[in-house]
């Protein structure tokens, strides 16, 4: 039978070459065979190779010629009482072999087929088990892999130096040690689902320093148990930047409106100097110590008033800012925020653009402030759009941020603070167009264009002093 095997899994063509010098072999022996012995046996070998590659039909065929050729060549008288069922029942062992054959052969060779898939297919897992374990041992974030009771099953040598833990060391703990919020996260099985998600919380080192993490966590399940994977962050350079950064535009912002509350004062000591000067100069009131009193006040009101608002180390720096790069940043900011308000924005941006001076920060909330200003005066338009274009020269840029709303009737005191009827505070234009100026540009109102229209004009970095 092996020998069989092994012959059906050559060439079609050679297979029915050895098939049929088989049979000729076959009606040989029986031809010349002078001992009266029946050999129509013998045909049930060649039909093992043609059901090997033969299809169902041409098996029968072949079964039905070797019947015949045995018939033909038995050396009993032709008795058809017993020839014919003889004949019926060699037909069918012939048939019934070739079939058997043809499906022993289809059958091996998809256990063949199969065999070679899986052997891929696990050569193939094997490899990508070994990358991923490779992308997760050298990893720079630190990836943590859990049970569903929070117990540490895997966890990469980021993860150890994240939480200040020896080498191999996390393996068995729980994780709420070093991150409580994920400690408290619900298995698969205890609600039903999977959470992909990520969360900002406090963390703990084995030495007992705090940190912020950024936690990109996901919960599966496996035939092991629940498992949770989660890639941890340390965010905590981030927050002290943000804070930093948030306290010198504060300090910014504050040095700007107390000068414009000195402006203010200003004016009005100067207002109330001249009336004392005038009732000094008439002499009704000499000798009186409330009016010298008077006197002093505003004199030191005016001192008090006379501090000017100065650029320190503390204030807003400029800097080569890239431009494409600066309004790819303002399309993500500015975008999510209009279309809350049904606002559509426009941008009408030139392939090459030059640097300019700038601050990207201060230079980014200038951008927000002209959006919430237009986004509240298109609330009752009909046609909601904000256009911003941008013109580069030899020696400025110029940003133009304009929407599709009713306007300004008088643009006379559009930039001065504190002003009566503003819809907020009326300080955001006053401190937008001090921040812009901080640097070395400039915000105006460019009027003549429909509905309403600010520009930004920014030095080049290649033209403008150091």
């Amino acid at each position: 039978m092996n020998l069989f095997l092994r012959l059906s899994q050559g060439s079609r063509r050679a297979i029915l070459a050895v098939a049929a010098v088989l049979i000729g072999i076959i009606v040989l022996v029986d031809w010349k065979n002078p001992v009266n012995v029946y050999f129509g046996f013998l045909y049930v070998f060649p039909m093992l190779l043609v059901g090997a590659v033969l299809s169902t039909w041409q098996i029968s065929l072949i079964a039905l010629g070797c019947t015949v050729l045995a018939e033909t060549f038995d050396p009993f008288s032709f008795i058809p009482a017993v020839a014919v069922p003889q004949d019926v029942l060699l037909f069918i062992a012939l048939a019934g072999m070739g079939l058997f054959s043809r499906e022993a052969t289809v059958n091996r060779r998809l256990e063949v087929e199969h065999r070679l898939r899986v052997e891929k297919e696990a050569a193939t897992r094997r490899e990508a088990e070994e990358q991923l374990a490779f992308l997760i041992q050298t990893s720079p974030l630190a990836i943590v892999v859990m049970s569903g009771s929070g117990d540490i099953l895997l966890a990469n040598s980021a993860a150890d130096h994240l939480f200040r833990a020896a080498e191999g060391g996390l393996f068995g703990r729980n994780i709420s040690r070093y991150i409580p919020a994920l400690g408290r996260v619900p298995s698969a099985e205890q609600t039903g689902q999977t959470f992909r998600t990520e969360m900002q919380c406090p963390g703990k080192r084995d030495n007992g320093e705090i940190f912020m993490a950024s936690v990109f966590f996901s919960t599966y399940k496996t035939a092991q148990g629940p498992r949770l994977a989660a890639l941890v962050v340390d965010t905590s350079e981030d927050l002290r930047g943000r804070a930093e950064y948030g306290l010198e535009q504060l300090m910014a912002g504050s040095r700007i409106l107390v000068g414009a509350v000195f402006h203010e004062v200003r004016n009005v000591c100067s207002a109330i100097a001249v009336m004392y000067e005038n009732l000094a100069r008439s002499g009704n009131l000499t000798g009186s110590q409330d009016f010298e009193a008077l006197g002093s006040l505003v004199e030191a009101l005016n001192r008090i008033a006379s501090v000017e608002l100065r650029k320190s180390a503390g204030g807003t720096t400029a800097e080569a800012v890239n431009m494409a790069a600066f309004l790819d940043e303002a399309r993500i900011v500015l975008g999510p925020y209009c279309a809350e308000s049904d606002t559509e924005v426009s941008w009408e941006i030139p392939d090459a653009q030059p640097s300019v001076w700038a601050d990207s920060h201060s230079l980014l909330n200038v951008l927000l402030n002209l959006a919430k200003n237009s986004c509240r005066a298109l609330e009752g338009a009909t046609v909601k759009k904000i256009t911003v274009s941008v013109t580069a020269g030899q020696e400025k840029v110029s940003i133009r941020f304009c929407d599709t709303g009713p306007g300004i009737d008088s643009a006379e005191k559009l930039f001065q603070p504190l002003q009566q009827g503003a819809d907020a505070t009326g300080l955001g234009l006053f401190l937008s167009r001090a921040f812009v100026r901080s640097f070395g540009g400039d915000l105006r109102y460019e009027p003549g264009a429909p509905g309403c229209c600010f520009v930004i004009d920014l030095a080049v970095a290649g033209n403008a002093e150091d």
